[in-house]
């Protein structure tokens, strides 16, 4: 009975979903033109306190406080330029225990209503106490 509670809290497969879901959605608002540092927060406010996130390619390896600030160095410089017809979606997910491998792309909304996929993309999330606390890219 104590292992059932004490992994109650867990972050399951939906919540690991929504969880990526809502990460996407406020970095897509990050990335288009006329963000604001509000957005910034908004998106960093989603993530556990001690998340942590790594570019395996670039050589990223960030804490909250130092992505936070990334973000907004990047919004100071102009950066985030993308138009309302830009988009990240989720394409696949593998889920596991406290982590979800997934794929995405960004892409682009048509007039007719249908979106255009770019590259696809692969990060590793992993969940604490139901929030983001790591996001690991490889592309």
């Amino acid at each position: 009975m104590f292992a059932f509670s004490a992994n109650a809290t867990d972050c399951d497969n939906a919540c690991m979903l929504q969880q990526a879901e809502k990460y996407f959605q406020a970095l897509d608002r990050v990335a288009k033109r006329g963000s604001t540092q509000q957005d910034i927060d908004n998106l960093i406010a989603l993530m556990h306190d001690s998340v942590k996130y790594e570019h395996i390619e670039y050589g990223a390896d960030f804490d909250k406080k130092a992505w936070a600030e990334a973000f907004a160095r990047q919004l100071k410089k102009g950066a985030y330029q993308n138009g309302p017809e830009n988009e990240i979606r989720i394409l696949n997910v593998i889920y596991g225990k406290t982590h979800a491998a997934v794929e995405y792309s960004h892409g682009l909304r048509k007039e007719d209503g249908t979106w255009q996929p770019d590259m696809k993309m692969f990060a590793l999330f992993g969940y604490t106490d139901n929030k983001i606390s790591l996001i690991r890219e490889y592309w």
